[in-house]
């Protein structure tokens, strides 16, 4: 039996009108050492583009912003350039590479590897990233 597609509203998913944001004009920007998050506000969410130098480290740039000895905000990115090297809680140490999506659970760090900068839009994360 061929099943049928259950049909989206996408009236009650998106409203009833679009929307259409741009990051060269955020909603909000944040700064910190090495690095920016730019946030865009659309369909009842925000999204972030984080822009980490070459020397940008979590535990170094954005742990006193945040307080905390890790990362504690969850993260679903898409890495659009340069090299993001992750350690989790656990240990385990992973690259993350343009191309690549991550999702990531609260308690990490992660540090730019190389020269290039890292570019990531963060689907679910930036909300509260680096606010002070």
């Amino acid at each position: 039996m061929r099943e049928r597609p259950i049909p989206l509203d996408t009236e009650d998913v998106m409203g009833t009108s679009y929307e259409q944001q741009d990051f060269a004009e955020p909603a909000e920007t944040r700064e910190f050492p090495h690095g920016r998050v730019d946030i865009v506000r659309i369909g009842g969410a925000e999204i972030g583009r984080l822009t980490l130098a070459p020397g940008w480290r979590w535990s170094n740039d954005v742990r006193p912003l945040a307080g905390t000895e890790l990362c504690d905000a969850p993260h679903f990115q898409y890495h659009l350039a340069g090299t993001l090297r992750i350690r989790m809680i656990d240990g385990e140490e992973f690259d993350a590479t343009p191309g690549q999506v991550t999702a990531l659970p609260s308690g990490h760090d992660a540090w730019v590897v190389g020269d290039t900068p890292v570019v990531v839009v963060d689907w679910w994360g930036a909300s509260n990233y680096a606010r002070t």
